[in-house]
């Protein structure tokens, strides 16, 4: 008889997401009258900007034609793609990443649950708490974590690493030495930022300890302090011991499309095996490329007329952010991020639940958010805004809440 992988029997309950959107769509079917405004899930609301949508269009008429139409694409990306990543999103930046270090993919959440891979179940994790639920979740179905622990509310063998007020949210250096590290900043859910100096803290620890650094970078488009990086590579050292992760999802607006990108630096070794070879093997075993179309879209992203597009995109969101932020501010809320994050993280009042705060602002408010315990034990009491709805529902779902 056939068998299971049972590791996926050791996941809690449902994707996160999964339980928000079935506890919204019961209430909106029991309350068709109310206008409920979703500020939970990290979806961009804004239509693609003018140049991608060109782009798209003059794409697809070259699949149209048998002398430009494309087939599979290469392993790694089209090399137009790479090199304009590779010019735009590092060099400049002081980075020394080539085009041939980069894999592009259909987005940052498949690389961040694929790219553990290639690593050995015996490797112990360590984990921001609270953390974006795919890192922990994939581990758990490789079977790189133990049971989960009902009474301390985390998973055996992890190394959960507090994000806490008292730490602005960025973790300190763990005592116990992980094998594999997972940082997210700009952060999701907390909105928190880390510092140059504090980076060049953990590339320090990495290399030291033999440990690697999987940096999810999703987020950098919004970062506004100048002492804030917007790669890990712009640290001493990290070729030798980061992988990064890019999406175009919050940049541009491809949630829809789905495009990423991830770096694995030909100096990053396990004694003589190349991680960039493996996963180049990876990749081309068990991904056919993103479509042309999509990857000519990327491009698009590049240039000066896209850079200028963008940029207005991006600067709508954060316009939303810090309303956010200000105004529950003002009304007595405890809040964070914001700043250099497309997310704000508040404190839920009167000592509430993470759920109870969710439950109570969707029936007397009609506001969807995202519960802080989702994403971990650390996150009980806390809730996460997001500032990809409208300006107009934006405004409104604040008010609703104010109103409180």
């Amino acid at each position: 008889m056939f068998k299971i992988n049972d590791n996926y029997l050791r996941l809690q309950g449902s994707y996160l997401f999964s339980t928000v959107a079935k506890k919204t769509n019961a209430f909106m079917e029991k309350n068709p009258d109310r206008k409920v405004i979703r500020l939970g899930i990290g979806d961009v609301t804004q239509p693609l900007a003018p140049v991608i949508i060109d782009t798209l269009h003059k794409a697809v008429e070259e699949m149209g034609h048998a002398e430009t139409f494309r087939g599979y694409a290469p392993d790694l990306g089209y090399e137009f793609l790479r090199k304009a990543i590779a010019e735009n999103d590092y060099r400049s930046r002081g980075c020394e990443i080539t085009a041939d270090e980069i894999f592009v993919s259909d987005g940052a959440k498949s690389d961040s649950g694929n790219i553990q891979e290639i690593f050995s179940t015996d490797n112990t994790i360590a984990v921001c708490d609270p953390v974006y639920t795919v890192y922990l979740d994939t581990n758990v179905m490789a079977g790189r974590t133990g049971e989960f622990d009902t009474a301390a509310g985390c998973f055996k063998n992890v190394i959960y690493m507090p994000c806490l007020a008292e730490n602005n949210f960025v973790p300190e250096l763990p005592g116990q030495v992980p094998d594999m590290i997972y940082l997210c900043f700009p952060n999701n859910p907390t909105g928190a930022a880390i510092t140059k100096e504090r980076l060049q803290e953990w590339v320090d620890y990495a290399n030291k300890n033999g440990s690697v650094i999987i940096y999810d970078a999703a987020y950098e488009a919004y970062i506004t302090e100048e002492d804030v990086p917007h790669s890990i590579y712009e640290c001493k050292g990290a070729r030798t011991c980061a992988i990064e992760l890019h999406s175009f999802s919050k940049n541009a607006g491809f949630t829809g499309l789905r495009l990423g990108y991830t770096v694995v630096p030909k100096d990053l070794m396990c004694g003589d095996v190349s991680l960039h070879s493996l996963w180049a093997r990876r990749h081309g075993t068990k991904f056919n490329g993103a479509p042309y179309i999509v990857q000519r879209a990327g491009e698009a992203v590049y240039s000066e007329e896209g850079k200028k597009q963008l940029q207005e995109q991006v600067a709508y969101y954060q316009k939303n952010a810090k309303y956010i932020f200000e105004h529950l501010k003002s009304a007595g809320y405890e809040v964070y991020g914001g700043v250099n994050a497309p997310y704000i993280w508040l404190k839920a009042p009167n000592g509430m639940t993470s759920w109870e705060f969710f439950d109570f602002l969707l029936e007397k408010a009609n506001v969807v958010g995202t519960p802080g315990s989702g994403f971990g034990k650390c996150g009980e009491n806390y809730f996460r805004l997001t500032a990809f709805g409208s300006f107009e529902n934006t405004v409104e779902a604040i008010k609703r809440i104010e109103a409180l």
